[in-house]
C-alpha cells in the first residue's frame, strides 16, 4: 500500500469539476415533439402546483426560481453529470463550447479598481488600435469601467456586442501619463483550446489541449501539421486537467491515430440501441510513437481518447488515472433561454469496459469519493488504487485494463510533495501571475529588448525578484520554505513572465523542464529504454 497524502486540496475542484465535465452533443431526437411532451397527469401535477403557487399563495413568490430548483432538484436524483444551466449563464456556456465569442480581444485584470491589460490577442481588435499590456481601461462609450466592486462579468458584457459594432474606449497609459480615447471595432475572438503547441525535442511534438470545443479539432489539427512540418515524428498530447466536451470532436482527435476500421467507442442508450465508432482512413498520425497525460482531472472526451488509444494498444498513457466519467449528455432547450444537459447514453471503450464511477449513494458522495483520492494514497502509489476482477479486460496485445473509475495509466507518475503541488497551485490559481503582473507594472521597459528566443535562452529571474515574491507570499498569509524550492519557483516566474510578455506558448516550454510526466516521457523514449510495462511507477528523484 502506498504512504498517506495529505495534500489539502482547494475545495473549488469539486464544483469545478461538477459543471465542467462534459462529453456529448446537440439535441437530434428521433421522435417529434409531440409524442415526447405530450400530456399526461405527472407533468398537470407539477404545472398545477407552480399555478396554484403563482395565483394563490398568500405571499409574492419568484416562480421562476421555484422552477429553477424543481429542475435541479430533478436532476439531482438522477446522476451528476445531468445539469440544469440557467438562461443568464448559457451565453457564456454556448461561447465557451464555440470556441469564440465577439469582443475587444484583450487579457485584463481589475487591478486597483480598474481594468488593466495584461495582453492584447494577436491580430484582435484591441491590438490593431495599439492597446498595450499596462494600459487602464476607464470608459466604454459612455459607461463607467472602474471604480470599487465591479464584477468580471459586467465588465465583460459592456466590451462584448455584435461583430463590426463600433466601441470608443477611454484609456489611461501609465508609461506616458495621459489618457486618450481609441475607436474599436469589436470583431470574433477566438477561445482558444490548444493552449500550447512546440517541439519538445527535434523529432517530438507536444501539444495541450484544455477542452473539446465545436473548434478544438481544426486547432489541433493545424498545431499537428505545423509540428510534422518541424520535423515531429513522436507526439505528446497533454490532456491534464481538461474535463471533456463534444463527442464527436473526441472522436475525431482519435481517429488522427488510429488505423482504418478500429473501434473508438461505442455507446448504449435506454433502449439497449449500440452505436459503434470506427476511425477511417483520414488519421494523420497513424503508427507513429504517441503519448497521452493524463491526471485525475482528466475526464469524459479525454478518457475517450486515452481509452480507444490504450484498448487498441497504441501509444503509452501516462499520469494517474483519470477521472472516471463514462456518461454522455445531449444539451437540450427548456424553451425559455436555459438548458438542460440530460445524460442519454453511456460510452464503452473498444475492450467493452465503462471507466464511469459508481453514483448510487448521489452527487455529494460521488464527488466526496473523488476528492478522497488525494488521501487514499492513490495519486502517490500505484498499489493504492483500487480494482477489480470483475471490471479485467484484455487489449488484443494482451495488455491487461481496468474498468469502473476511470483510465489507469500505463505509466504511473505519482503526485508532487504537499509542498510542490503548492507551488503548482499558486501557478495555476493565478497567485504567481498576479505577482508577475504587479512587477511589470513597476518597470516594464526592463524587458522591451527581448525577443522570445532571447528570454528563453538567457533571462534568469535574480535573487532580488524571488526575494520580491517571498515577500509578497508572506504579506498575503502565504507560508510555506520557499528557499526548499527556488529554483522551481523561479523557474514558475520565468513562466508567467513570458506568458504576460510573450504567450502561453513560451510559459509552457519553460515548465516543460520540471514537469515530471514530460520528463517521464523523454525517460521513455530515449533509445535502448524498453516501453514501460502497465502499472510500471515512474521514479522520483
Amino acid at each position: 500500500m502506498g504512504r498517506k497524502y495529505n495534500y489539502l486540496v482547494p475545495t473549488i475542484i469539486a464544483a469545478a469539476l461538477a459543471l465542467g465535465i462534459f462529453v456529448g452533443g446537440k439535441l437530434h431526437f428521433n421522435d417529434t415533439p409531440e409524442r415526447l411532451f405530450t400530456t399526461n397527469s405527472k407533468k398537470d401535477k407539477l404545472n398545477r402546483l407552480i399555478d396554484y403557487i403563482d395565483y394563490e399563495y398568500v405571499d409574492e413568490v419568484n416562480t421562476d426560481s421555484i422552477v429553477d430548483v424543481t429542475v435541479n432538484s430533478i436532476l439531482e436524483k438522477l446522476d451528476p453529470h445531468s445539469v440544469y444551466i440557467p438562461e443568464k449563464d448559457m451565453k457564456r456556456v454556448a461561447e465557451n463550447m464555440k470556441g469564440d465569442f465577439v469582443g475587444i480581444g484583450i487579457n485584463f485584470y481589475t487591478y486597483q479598481d480598474t481594468i488593466a491589460v495584461i495582453r492584447t490577442v494577436p491580430g484582435g481588435p484591441s491590438a490593431k488600435v495599439g492597446l498595450l499590456p499596462g494600459d487602464r481601461i476607464l470608459m466604454a462609450g459612455a459607461d463607467t469601467l472602474h471604480g470599487k466592486g465591479m464584477p468580471s462579468e459586467v465588465i465583460v458584457d459592456k466590451l462584448k456586442g455584435k461583430e463590426g459594432s463600433p466601441i470608443a474606449l477611454t484609456v489611461y497609459r501609465s508609461t506616458t501619463g495621459k489618457t486618450f480615447t481609441v475607436n474599436i471595432k469589436r470583431g470574433v475572438v477566438p477561445i482558444k483550446s490548444v493552449t500550447a503547441s512546440y517541439l519538445l525535442k527535434p523529432d517530438m511534438g507536444y501539444i495541450k489541449v484544455n477542452r473539446f470545443a465545436e473548434s478544438t479539432f481544426m486547432e489541433f489539427k493545424e498545431a499537428l501539421a505545423d509540428l510534422t512540418e518541424q520535423g515531429a515524428k513522436k507526439l505528446v498530447l497533454d490532456l491534464r486537467d481538461n474535463p471533456g466536451g463534444y463527442l464527436g470532436i473526441a472522436e475525431q482527435m482519435a481517429d488522427e491515430f488510429l488505423n482504418d476500421g478500429k473501434l473508438i467507442l461505442f455507446t448504449k442508450n435506454k433502449k439497449g440501441n449500440i452505436d459503434k465508432s470506427y476511425a477511417t482512413k483520414k488519421g494523420s498520425f497513424e503508427n507513429k510513437p504517441v503519448y497521452v497525460l493524463i491526471n485525475e482531472r482528466s475526464a469524459s472526451a479525454s478518457e475517450i481518447i486515452a481509452g480507444a488509444l490504450q484498448d487498441n494498444d497504441v501509444g503509452t498513457i501516462v499520469g494517474r488515472r483519470s477521472f472516471g466519467k463514462g456518461l454522455v449528455q445531449r444539451e437540450m432547450a427548456l424553451g425559455d433561454g436555459s438548458a438542460v444537459r440530460l445524460t442519454v447514453s453511456r460510452y464503452y471503450t473498444p475492450t467493452g469496459r465503462s471507466i464511469q464511477r459508481n453514483y448510487e449513494k448521489g452527487s455529494k458522495d460521488y464527488y466526496q469519493r473523488f476528492m478522497e483520492r488525494y488521501h487514499s494514497g492513490e495519486l502517490v502509489s500505484v498499489d493504492s488504487i483500487k480494482v477489480a476482477d470483475s471490471l479485467k479486460f484484455t487489449t488484443p496485445n494482451g495488455k491487461v485494463v481496468y474498468g469502473g473509475g476511470g483510465i489507469i495509466p500505463d505509466v504511473f507518475v505519482p503526485l508532487g510533495s504537499n509542498e510542490e503541488e503548492a507551488v503548482a497551485s499558486m501557478e495555476s490559481l493565478g497567485f504567481l501571475s498576479f505577482f508577475v503582473f504587479e512587477h511589470l507594472e513597476s518597470d516594464r521597459t526592463r524587458y522591451r529588448a527581448y525577443t522570445q528566443t532571447e528570454f528563453l535562452e538567457d533571462f534568469r529571474v535574480d535573487d532580488i525578484l524571488f526575494g520580491d515574491f517571498v515577500e509578497y507570499s508572506v504579506s498575503r498569509n502565504l507560508r510555506m520554505n520557499f528557499y526548499d524550492h527556488e529554483q522551481t519557483i523561479k523557474r514558475y516566474i520565468k513562466a508567467a513572465l513570458a506568458e504576460q510578455l510573450f504567450n502561453d506558448n513560451v510559459g509552457a516550454k519553460i515548465r516543460s523542464s520540471e514537469d515530471p510526466m514530460l520528463q517521464e516521457v523523454l525517460r521513455l523514449d530515449r533509445p535502448m529504454v524498453k516501453e514501460a510495462a502497465p502499472l510500471e511507477t515512474a521514479p522520483r528523484d
